[in-house]
């Protein structure tokens, strides 16, 4: 029975009592079986029965070995093979898939894949004739048909092929297991292809041979071409206790039946069959019902006061029904045994006092409320809290205003309350804070005026969730002092238009499990405390603290990897924001120019950002590193450079921007970091950048510049500028270019690795360069590696480079240079200079002509 854990639905929990219930003799069975092994007395399953599970076995798949344990003589001992401990014969045969499902789902869905047998159903099933039992639900048989030999297994009283990929019509000889009291083939799953698989019927006539039968699945089970006669093929079940006809497509629902057979039944669900009618009156002569699910069938009228009739009714289902109109009727005050009443999304109009006051003065267990997503108005009433045993309710998308009533402190099992999206225009009572149970405070969207104070949170020890806005033009106030330390830890708070501030106060300060934070214009105007940002779950989804004057540096680094949304805007915060390898797509904001106006250094590198870069970051005066490398973004840089003092830092590589390097680069003084590789930028490198003499480290690689740079298809001389490159003219220590450039591409070892290879370095190799070599070359003496190779240079090596001390690498090799070679003593290795017919003298082979050669 391990497999029945983990479950919250009612249709797993109806398997699972079933399931229980009917394995209860096995169980017993068990027992015995093993006290008569402890004397001496054992009895082995049948050779015939035991051959043929094997050949079952066999046809199947199993990756993850759930069927290891069938080997040896004795099957009763196999895993999920249940006998008769006298006779010895198979009676059940348990091969739920044991997978734990999360919230109703898979999870990870390979995992899942894993856990299941799936291959085909071998008949040699039909060797167990004592089979009592066959469960294979939750598996994947990947769109097989139900064989119709299941019929042939007459003593199955329970048959659960539920959630397990089947397809095509149900056989209809399965009406022949006249023992059959447990019939689930409910067919949606949770296959990857389960989309284009479908289990259906022709007809329900098979049913009538089920005279036994108690329970009856048949959820999403296609039957829109059985017709109106559904209904007449399941009244012919006296048995019938359980009957789920979930989303099956139903052609209309018959408005009267001329007897009622199936009198018996207390769980009927026909919720997403969209059956356009009226609510039909035989529904209240199933006075046996306990739960009723009518959703999403677009029932219309009103709802009928012989409900009242149901008096054992524990859950009514009538939710998005969308027309089901009128007042809510004081009826529902007469089921005492009903605890989940749902009648959400639907016309209900109307005043709310006279359903309430229906439960007055009387017993009532109602445990879930939702009346959410109608048209009702006026203020709640008093005797909203008469409701004492309600935990969940949920008002909101209605009409209501005014204030909470103080009634709702009665509500002490409360877990959930909703009243978002009404026009709540008054206070909140005193007695909210004796909600000591409440986990989830939904009261956003209303117009809320007064004050909270810490004696309407001191209780609330399980509190989660809490969300509260207002309408600017109201005065909603935080009244708490600033040390107050709150007894719960939030998960989610969104509190906007209200009064919080000035200060940041301390309950604030202690939630450190918020995995969504949403304070907007909540009048905070203090210095953010500096651990803040990282107190916050690495799990947060939303960071919104915009419009408020909120101080201070933002985080270091924000490793978010779930973060959809981020607001900081209308702030004075300073410094940089790391939100790097954090998978956000879209495109950066147009205004992020006002959204953080002191933003220092912004980190978005690898990411999936999408279009062009907005010309407002421009107006970030204060930028000091832009890194965004690694995106999907496009268009043109901003040519827009000539305010921003600070801005030393430039990394966009491997993106797809295209035209040209921006000229306005050139009024960046402080440049000392310019990484553009990877693109399509095309057009010249601007003259202005020898206005830049700090850069120490550039990379244009793999564009379609032309101008200077390796690996592009660049033209042209070497400029003389580049001798200003000051930062490669003083001996500057490189271990700080190594840090500049770690600070401007911050995160991936590699890819820093491969750059501050380059650091202090000019490769402008494989290019179409002409010209000579510039004298002005050896002003640079911190440069260490120059390789000017494969280029269409002329002319001499000039007798500078003998100056530059620190170069340790140099690489002149296939140009056109020509005469001798100067004496460079730490450069005597002949590929060097190899491919230059013209050059000559040591290391090359190749000696010059006399002083008055042309070559001289």
């Amino acid at each position: 029975m391990a497999a029945c854990t983990g479950f919250s639905s009612d249709h797993f929990k109806s398997i699972c009592t079933f399931l229980i219930l009917f394995s209860l003799s096995s169980y017993l069975g068990s027992t015995i079986k093993h006290c008569l092994a402890d004397a001496n007395v054992e009895v082995l399953c049948l050779d015939a029965e035991r051959e043929g599970l094997l050949a079952f076995k066999e046809s199947l798949t199993d990756p993850s070995g759930r069927l290891s344990s069938w080997v040896g003589q004795d099957c009763c001992k196999w895993n999920g093979v249940y006998c008769n401990n006298q006779s010895g014969h198979v009676t059940q045969l348990n091969l739920r898939n044991p997978y734990q499902l999360i919230n109703g789902g898979v999870g990870d869905s390979t995992a899942y894949k894993g856990s299941c047998l799936g291959g085909k159903i071998n008949p040699s099933l039909l060797h167990l004739k004592y089979l009592d039992t066959l469960d294979l639900s939750l598996n994947d048989f990947e769109g097989a048909e139900i064989p119709e030999y299941f019929g042939q297994l007459k003593n199955l009283r329970y048959l659960n092929l539920s959630f397990s990929s089947f397809s095509g019509e149900i056989p209809p000889q399965l009406g022949s297991l006249s023992s059959l009291q447990y019939l689930d083939l409910y067919a949606d799953s949770f296959s990857s292809n389960s989309g284009s698989l479908a289990l259906h019927a022709q007809n329900l006539n098979w049913l009538s041979g089920l005279s036994s039968l108690k329970l009856l699945n048949l959820g999403f089970v296609k039957l829109d071409h059985v017709g109106a006669d559904w209904l007449q093929a399941v009244n012919m079940l006296p048995s019938l206790v359980e009957l789920r006809l979930h989303y099956c497509q139903l052609q209309g629902i018959p408005l009267s039946l001329p007897f009622i057979n199936f009198t018996s039944i207390s769980v009927l669900d026909l919720s997403e069959n969209s059956f356009n009618s009226a609510i039909p009156p035989w529904l209240f002569s199933l006075t046996s019902l306990t739960k009723l699910y009518l959703r999403w069938n677009f029932f219309t009228g009103h709802i009928p006061n012989e409900f009242a009739n149901l008096k054992l009714l524990e859950v009514l289902d009538l939710s998005n029904n969308l027309d089901l109109g009128g007042q809510l009727p004081k009826l529902f005050g007469i089921l005492r045994r009903l605890k989940s009443l749902d009648l959400s999304a639907n016309n209900l109009n109307g005043e709310v006092h006279e359903f309430f006051d229906g439960f007055s003065g009387r017993p009532n267990n109602l445990e879930y409320l939702d009346l959410s997503s109608n048209s009702l108005e006026g203020e709640l009433p008093k005797s909203l809290g008469n409701l004492k045993n309600l935990q969940y309710l949920r008002l909101s998308g209605n009409s209501f205003w005014g204030s909470i009533p103080s009634s709702i402190g009665n509500l002490s099992s409360l877990r959930k309350l909703d009243l978002s999206y009404n026009g709540m225009n008054g206070t909140i009572p005193e007695s909210f804070g004796k909600l000591s149970e409440l986990v989830d405070a939904n009261l956003l969207q209303n117009s809320w005026e007064g004050i909270l104070q810490e004696s309407q949170f001191m209780n609330l020890k399980r509190l989660e969730s809490f969300r509260l806005t207002t309408e600017p033009t109201k005065k909603f106030v935080f009244n708490v002092s600033y040390n107050w330390v709150p007894p719960f830890r939030l998960k989610s708070i969104q509190i906007e238009n209200c009064q919080v501030g000035p200060s940041f106060p301390v309950w604030l300060q202690v939630q450190t499990e918020l995995t969504s934070v949403i304070l907007r214009n909540v009048g905070i105007s203090d210095t953010i405390p500096g651990d803040w940002f990282s107190k916050l779950s690495s799990e947060i989804t939303y960071l919104i603290l915009s419009n408020n004057q909120i101080k201070g540096k933002l985080p270091r680094q924000m490793n978010s990897p779930n973060l959809r949304s981020i607001d900081l805007s209308s702030n004075h915060f300073e410094d940089e924001l790391f939100l790097q390898d954090n998978r956000f797509s879209g495109p950066l904001p147009e205004n992020i120019g006002s959204l953080m106006p002191r933003l220092q250094r912004l980190y978005l590198s690898w990411n999936q950002l999408s279009g062009r870069i907005p010309s407002s970051v421009c107006n970030l005066e204060d930028l000091q590193i832009l890194s965004i490398r690694s995106n999907k973004l496009s268009g043109e840089f901003p040519n827009c450079w000539y305010h921003s003092q600070m801005f030393w830092g430039i990394d966009i590589s491997n993106n797809s921007l295209t035209g040209s390097i921006p000229s306005s680069f050139g009024s960046l003084r402080s440049l000392s970091v310019l990484l553009l590789s990877n693109n399509n930028l095309s057009g010249g490198i601007p003259y202005s950048l020898q206005n830049c003499t700090g850069l120490t480290s550039i990379d244009l690689g793999g564009n379609q510049l032309s101008g200077n740079l390796s690996h592009n298809n660049f033209s042209g001389a070497i400029p003389r500028c580049i001798g200003n490159l000051s930062a490669l003219v003083y001996g500057n220590n490189s271990e700080v270019f190594q840090q500049l450039i770690w600070r401007v591409v911050k995160g991936r070892n590699p890819e820093y690795s491969n750059i501050i290879a380059d650091v202090n370095s000019i490769d402008l190799s494989w290019n179409n360069l002409t010209g000579q070599i510039p004298d002005e070359i050896g002003n640079l003496s911190a440069l260490h590696i120059l390789n000017l190779s494969h280029n269409q240079l002329s002319g001499a090596i000039p007798q500078s480079l003998s100056s530059l001390a620190s170069l340790s690498k140099l690489n002149l090799s296939f140009n056109n240079l020509a005469g001798k070679i100067p004496s460079l003593p730490n450069f005597n290795d002949p590929s060097i200079y190899e491919g230059n017919p013209l050059l000559c003298g040591a290391p090359l082979p190749t000696k010059c002509p006399g002083k008055h050669s042309p070559l001289h």
